[in-house]
């Protein structure tokens, strides 16, 4: 659970910050060496759920249950996408 939880919600360019009780009840995405990009979704005493972008500045109130995957023979790089002007996710092979 989180004490402060600082997201950003989609399409937004500021962060949310919530101060009180809140359950983590997803936390996904991806960390690399170069980046992380995580999405988390926290509910209140009432169960109404929030997400979006993680952002520094969360604090966990008693745990955080977290179980990190490593995948083999993959690379997860964050390069600008001409598109979109945004570093986007690309998994090269390193096959």
């Amino acid at each position: 659970s989180v004490s402060r939880a600082t997201l950003r919600p989609a399409g937004k360019r500021d962060a949310v910050v919530m101060d009180g009780k809140y359950e983590i009840v997803s936390l996904v995405g991806t960390i690399s060496a170069d980046a992380h990009h995580l999405h988390a979704s926290i509910s209140d005493d009432e169960c109404a759920v929030k997400g979006g972008h993680v952002l520094e500045g969360c604090v966990v109130r008693t745990t955080a249950e977290i179980v990190i995957g490593e995948l083999q023979g993959v690379r997860f790089v964050r390069e600008v996408d001409t598109r979109t002007g945004y570093r986007e996710l690309y998994i090269r092979d390193e096959g």
